[in-house]
């Protein structure tokens, strides 16, 4: 039987940069692999598998042949494309935010819910948010052992999640400051000295965090901190969990990380937790604050697991526990959980 064919559209994107990565060093389950760009005026090559593919302007012709396409593309693109290729028989994985909450499309993270792909209706997966995604890889496995009842949970976000600009601004940002050592001492200072180029960014972001990602929506919560709440919700299988969410920006790169706040069905001490998550797929232990060993970005980054550390049971209530999590964004929080969605419709492909 054929290997099924894979289109990777915003190949040349910085997740697509990451997904072509991933499928040049992971098991090879694709014949043959088109890129796809947004850029009507495309026309280069890129490495995939080690040799220079080219590079295709995303037209509805190109989806013709394919039974698989990854999307890394805003959501306005993903909303017009992915009904183009599902209409010309293709299956698609949708990294963006455009049908995460939709009741006819799975939202799946495939070391959680990886059964949710087989029902597919309108022939779109989606992979949840890169935040959502590395925090409910510690907290599913819990959850299937002690019955997840409610999270607290606050967000610490690198700018990569706001794309290459959020990286760049950054580091300009930091290029500013650099020189003054007394930045950040008097009220307005960092302000001053970096100027009106915020970027994507509320506020400055060297020598600051911002509390704020995404829109505004009811009650002042944020889109992301909703997006949390709702995509928890949905992976979980529990339409009713407390989920309280804070997103916070800080000065990292990349690797976003989660303070959690877990409240279970049954009690728990924190070796039985360390205990399960030890053993969960896609899981990194790190918890040994003797050894100065935490879960952190600058450790993370370039990784495929979520690193889990911290662990203790609340002071004040035995069924619940407060952790940390941290996991590369751009890989199993984006890259790597889409390319996982598409390798499992392959395989189910393979079984028909």
């Amino acid at each position: 039987m054929a290997q099924p064919t894979l289109a990777v559209v915003g190949a040349d994107r910085p997740v697509g940069t990451v997904m072509r990565e991933l499928l040049s060093s992971r098991r090879n389950v694709w014949g043959e692999v088109r890129l796809v760009s947004l850029d009507p005026a495309a026309g280069v090559s890129l490495p995939c598998r080690g040799v220079d593919v080219p590079v295709s302007p995303v037209a509805p012709e190109i989806f013709d042949g394919v039974d698989v396409a990854i999307f890394d593309v805003p959501e306005p693109a993903a909303e017009y494309w992915a009904p183009v290729a599902v209409e010309r028989g293709v299956t698609v994985v949708d990294g963006s935010a455009a049908f995460r909450m939709a009741p006819d499309v799975p939202l799946v993270v495939p070391e959680v819910n990886r059964q949710a792909v087989r029902r597919r209706p309108r022939g779109i997966v989606s992979g949840a948010n890169c935040t959502t995604t590395s925090m409910l890889m510690a907290v599913a496995p819990l959850h299937h052992e002690y019955g997840l009842r409610e999270l607290t949970l606050a967000s610490y976000q690198a700018v990569s999640g706001a794309g290459q600009v959020g990286v760049d601004v950054l580091h300009d940002q930091i290029s500013k400051l650099a020189g003054d050592r007394t930045l950040g001492s008097r009220p307005g200072d960092v302000r001053q000295a970096v100027g009106d180029d915020l970027g994507p960014f509320r506020a400055p972001m060297a020598l600051n965090v911002v509390p704020w990602i995404g829109d505004l929506t009811d009650g002042g919560w944020s889109s992301e901190e909703r997006e949390m709440r709702n995509e928890s919700r949905k992976i979980l299988g529990l339409p009713d969990l407390k989920v309280s969410a804070t997103c916070v920006r800080v000065p990292v790169v990349t690797g976003h990380s989660i303070a959690v706040h877990a409240v279970f069905g049954a009690e728990l001490s924190a070796d039985e937790a360390r205990k399960v998550l030890r053993n969960a797929p896609g899981v990194i232990l790190v918890d040994d604050p003797e050894a100065d060993e935490f879960p952190m970005p600058v450790d993370a980054v370039g990784t495929d697991p979520s690193w889990v550390g911290r662990i203790r049971r609340a002071m004040d209530d035995p069924r619940a526990l407060d952790f940390f999590v941290t996991g590369d964004n751009m890989r199993k929080g984006s890259a790597l959980n889409t390319v996982q969605i598409a390798e499992l419709v392959a395989m189910e492909s393979e079984r028909r």
